[in-house]
């Protein structure tokens, strides 16, 4: 008789691992971008591209934002968030923010040097900059509230419905109630809700959080950045 509880025993043990051992993958699944990702064609939605291409490479700005911030979640920088003379972290750190610029660059654009532009010629409009009452070169184009702003300016506000998946495409950039901002993948969930390029020091900066995130921490804007519409 014991030498059967101890048998019913070990197949139990046996079963939990299994259980543990499935969930675990199903955790990873979910949160690694790879071929089990959908793409936009899956749900008929057109890919747009840009216009422009501003570095002249033989690719859309769109897809050069994209392929930036892609570029920048397999370097997997650490985050951290401290004050750079020069304003440029070192390419192994990085926040949020650092993200955007660094996409922007890959497309041919300084968005440090356009953040300045626009702070010395409209500092009224942005809050963050009129808090501490001068503009600050070193860390403007690093901070989330004043990217809001110059997106809100220079860009395509577009809708906060995920529900409208076609509408979110990639490239596009996301703002998180001031406080978080990230890069629209190309990837897809299986309702359509693209992937979200982002850093808060994660294991994986490319993954599918965009909708739960908006959960929690509201969606304030989404944005379209194309000169020729600003």
């Amino acid at each position: 008789m014991r030498g059967y509880q101890r048998y019913q025993l070990k197949i139990w043990v046996i079963f939990l691992l299994l259980l543990l051992l499935v969930g675990c993958f199903l955790l990873f699944w979910k949160r690694t971008p790879d071929a089990r990702g959908y793409s936009a064609e899956d749900f008929g939605i057109e890919t747009i591209h840009s216009p422009n291409d501003k570095d002249q490479d033989g690719i859309d700005d769109y897809t050069d934002i994209l392929l930036g911030a892609k570029a920048e979640a397999k370097r997997h920088p650490k985050y951290k968030s401290v004050y750079y003379s020069g304003g440029y972290p070192p390419e192994n750190e990085g926040v949020c923010t650092d993200v955007i610029w660094r996409a922007f660059e890959d497309a041919g654009y300084s968005l440090k040097d356009m953040v300045d532009q626009d702070i010395a010629e409209h500092m009224e409009e942005y809050p963050r900059v009129m808090e501490i009452g001068k503009p600050d070169p070193n860390i403007d184009f690093r901070r989330v509230k004043n990217l809001k702003v110059f997106f809100e300016r220079n860009a395509q506000s577009l809708t906060t419905d995920l529900e409208d998946i076609a509408a979110w495409q990639p490239g596009d950039i996301v703002v998180f109630e001031e406080s978080h901002i990230g890069i629209v993948s190309d990837l897809r969930n299986e309702k359509g809700i693209p992937y979200l390029i982002h850093n808060t020091g994660q294991r994986q900066f490319e993954e599918n959080v965009l909708e739960s995130y908006h959960r929690f921490t509201s969606i304030s804007g989404h944005f379209r950045f194309c000169p020729q519409a600003s």
